[in-house]
């Protein structure tokens, strides 16, 4: 582990003093502050970019072209990754190893994936991060990097446990709090500065106003403009507040889809007016509230930009109306240039020039690095983008790491990991935000709270989703575990997310003689076989507790099931599941509330639960 390497014994003399013309460094630490104390903010600003232009101006343009892609690379080690990691990266970048990606490509950032091997354990995640920024310090132009991930927290979490894990969007949107929302991004946002990551890809600003939509849902606060704006002005403000750059995503709004970006191109079909009332208030608030970074959709708004570009493509949306209607000035990072909603139209060469063009500062993980670097090189070249405009992003991307502090000191520390990750105030905290978030839809007879001396012996079944960060679950044994430490008896049996009849007729066979039933349902269809599970459980007599551990819609896919209780937690990691258990126990109050409206199954045009619906005891 790195313990703040002097940049000495990182540097050649040469790139000691281009790291010197942004920080000061050669001064001494007292003449440093001194400087700094004497000076007002808006000069140090405007010193700040004659500095940062100065650098770019000794740039060479593979060096420029270069800080625009964040690139995802493999490996839990910047320098020695493990021999799968190695030929992962051979085959798909052409290098073995996060530091040979940096020095043959200059890339000015690197987003972390689980699936990429990056983030086993906190103190390897800052080992990692610590060799990327020595990586970038040794460069031609030494440049500290930005690391970022999705740490949405609910569904979407690339570091898990022992980290903290808090509610997500649509949980926080149900517990209405903008101090909890606020004290969420505050916590995570520390413990992803104390391991290295320093942009987040986070808060989701979408309006979720369709409930088939199948790639935002509980990623976002709710259905409501206004909400969501307040909430991803307190994240946005909470995350910052940890020293990180946070991202409002994905600009103009995905919240009213029916198609996946990730596998096709959505076509939104708000009109103008319709946008500005429904999708634009979060981002106007992200923006009010010093949002650092915004993240582009791979969506297509005709109302927007007639000519159907996607918007990350769109000169229209990203620099017609972020840039100068909004008044936007940060960054803007495209959403990942790997996803099909921007590779349908043109392509994977024409995709980096064209979204440039738009208004991108960053390019977010290409299929093909090679492809998308030298396609834009060659764009430079022949003066299709010219260099100034280049030169315009990298001062923004520059801006940003400067203001994050990276040219003063990009390492972290083993001591700062132990100080902050997954501390016993952070974890308390999550439970106690989570406890907030759990909603109860329905209660029939008042079964809930449960009481151990009438209902103690407990059959937990239902579908076990894999953990969003490969670290919690399953939730079938957390909410089983959960209620044996709240005194009960209690049996998991996974059913999945599709029981088959045999895997029925067992749960039926296990819940003869037991007290009560819950049920983890997941995504429920008109179709599900989940439906059948619960028909055949509630048939038994024994009372049935259903717990949607996705969205909350599964209610009313439920309808006329027999179960007893319904309750939703908007996601599956431990933090909610053990929060739902202490509700169903009575340790604790539910207190959300719908932050989407519920319509019923059987006709959509007729709402069976409202927005502001939620049962108290």
């Amino acid at each position: 582990m790195h313990h703040r390497t002097s940049r000495r014994t990182l540097l050649t003399a040469t790139a000691a003093t281009a790291v010197a013309a942004v920080t000061g460094a050669g001064l001494a630490p007292g003449a440093v502050a001194a400087q700094r104390s004497a000076s007002s903010g808006q000069h140090r600003s405007a010193a700040t970019t004659k500095r940062l232009k100065r650098i770019i101006s000794g740039m060479s343009l593979e060096e420029k072209v270069g800080q625009l892609f964040v690139m995802r690379v493999y490996g839990h080690s910047a320098t020695d990754p493990d021999q799968a990691d190695i030929d992962a990266n051979m085959a798909e970048i052409g290098v073995r190893t996060a530091a040979e990606m940096i020095d043959r490509y200059h890339v000015g950032g690197i987003i972390y994936f689980t699936w990429a091997h990056n983030t086993r354990d906190p103190h390897q995640i800052a080992e990692l991060s610590n060799g990327i920024q020595r990586a970038g310090l040794a460069g031609p132009t030494p440049l500290p990097l930005l690391v970022s991930t999705d740490q949405e927290h609910g569904i979407v979490c690339r570091v898990g446990e022992p980290a903290t894990l808090m509610p997500g969007a649509m949980a926080l949107g149900a517990g209405g709090s903008r101090s909890d929302a606020r004290r969420a991004g505050q916590i995570a946002g520390a413990e992803l500065a104390a391991i290295g990551i320093n942009q987040n890809y986070a808060p989701d600003a979408d309006v979720n106003v369709n409930p088939a939509n199948p790639v935002i849902g509980v990623r976002s606060f709710g259905s409501d403009p206004q909400s969501v704006a307040a909430m991803v002005a307190a994240q946005v403000k909470g995350y910052q507040s940890s020293g990180i750059a946070s991202t409002a995503k994905h600009f103009p709004g995905h919240g009213d889809t029916s198609t996946d970006s990730h596998t096709g191109l959505p076509v939104i079909t708000h009109t103008r007016e319709q946008w500005a009332q429904l999708d634009e208030p979060p981002f106007r608030a992200a923006i009010a509230a010093g949002i650092d970074s915004i993240m582009t959709a791979h969506i297509v708004v005709p109302a927007l930009d007639p000519a159907e570009d996607p918007a990350t493509l769109s000169h229209p949306i990203l620099t017609g109306i972020l840039r100068e209607e909004l008044g936007y000035d940060g960054v803007v990072v495209t959403d990942s240039l790997g996803m099909e909603g921007v590779r349908t139209k043109y392509g994977d060469e024409r995709v980096p020039v064209l979204a440039l063009l738009a208004g991108v500062d960053q390019l977010l993980n290409p299929p093909s690095l090679d492809v998308s670097w030298n396609a834009v090189l060659e764009a430079v070249k022949s003066g299709e983008i010219s260099e100034a405009r280049i030169d315009e992003s990298i001062l923004r991307i520059l801006r940003l790491k400067a203001k994050l502090g990276l040219f003063d000191d990009p390492f972290v520390s083993r001591s700062g990991v132990d100080r902050t990750v997954g501390t016993r105030s952070h974890l308390a905290a999550a439970d106690r935000i989570a406890e907030r978030t759990t909603t109860l839809l329905a209660n029939d007879g008042a079964l809930l709270p449960l009481s151990r001396r009438s209902h103690r012996d407990l059959l937990v079944v239902g579908a076990d989703p894999a953990s969003p960060s490969g670290t919690t679950g399953p939730p079938t044994t957390t909410l089983a575990t959960a209620f044996g430490e709240l005194g009960y008896a209690a049996t998991a049996l996974s059913t999945g997310t599709a029981p088959t009849a045999a895997k029925i007729a067992e749960a039926v066979a296990a819940a003869q003689g037991k007290d009560a039933v819950v049920v983890a349902t997941y995504n429920v269809s008109a179709t599900s076989s989940q439906r059948t599970l619960v028909s055949e459980l509630a048939a038994t007599g024994v009372p049935v507790i259903t717990v949607a551990v996705r969205n909350p819609y599964d209610i009313a896919q439920l309808a006329g099931t027999g179960f007893a209780a319904n309750l939703a937690t908007y996601s599956w990691t431990d933090v909610e599941l053990r929060a739902a258990a202490r509700v169903i126990a009575g340790r604790a109050e539910p207190e959300g509330t719908l932050p989407v409206p519920v319509q019923r199954a059987d006709d959509p045009a007729v709402v069976l639960h409202p927005v502001g619906y939620g049962l108290r005891y």
